[in-house]
């Protein structure tokens, strides 16, 4: 089976749209008129990669327009958290070869969040009298892996910072496991402050909940 862009008057998917309910996921769009089957692609991004734009055939799933008109519409279980990604793609036969239409317009995918995992965080001060420096203990609680670049912590003199451009900002080396994660202590100035941001807010901010506490 191979892959072949739309052409003119070439079958193709629209209006695809989706519905959560209940831990399934329920996709429907418009047939056009002649086509029979489908196949569809499903690619979850956990966060520490990003779905391939091109599927292969191998991990798609076949669906008749009678199993659709049936179940009104392809339902399927969602099981993670993350940005999940649905590609239909309109299956052409040509002198007896199969081909999935690949479209540039791409209204035959569809993306959207399953939910946002929550990232709990506090943070413990020690420091000893007299002395110039205080320790700084970070844990962070997760309820799904995260990888290491999601996270940022900002040090500021005087006062916590308010976000990651306020103060000096450090990255992470280790990703976040599923769980209870007691990260190495720091030791910074006794005035100084810290706090934890995403390093792009517009990004992880749609798959975690960062949480202080």
């Amino acid at each position: 089976m191979r892959f072949k862009h739309a052409e003119p008057g070439e079958w193709v998917i629209q209006g695809l749209s989706y519905q959560l309910d209940d831990g399934y996921c329920t996709l429907r769009w418009s047939w056009p008129p002649g086509l029979q089957a489908v196949y569809i692609h499903r690619t979850m991004d956990d966060g520490f990669g990003q779905p391939a734009g091109d599927s292969q055939p191998g991990g798609m799933r076949l669906y008749t327009r009678d199993e659709y008109k049936a179940n009104n519409g392809y339902r399927d279980r969602i099981d993670g958290i993350g940005q999940i990604t649905y590609t239909v793609y309109a299956l052409s036969s040509e002198d007896g070869e199969m081909a999935l239409i690949r479209q540039e317009d791409e209204a035959n995918r569809i993306r959207f969040s399953t939910g946002k995992a929550k990232l709990v965080y506090s943070i413990r001060e020690k420091s000893r009298w007299l002395q110039p420096y205080k320790t700084i203990e970070i844990q962070v609680t997760a309820e799904v892996p995260v990888p290491k670049e999601a996270l940022c912590y900002v040090k500021k003199q005087g006062a916590y910072p308010v976000n990651k451009e306020d103060g000096i900002l450090y990255p992470f080396v280790t990703d976040f496991a599923a769980g209870r994660n007691d990260l190495p202590a720091i030791e910074v100035g006794k005035n100084d402050y810290v706090r934890l941001f995403f390093t792009d807010g517009k990004k992880y901010g749609q798959r975690y909940e960062l949480v202080y506490r």
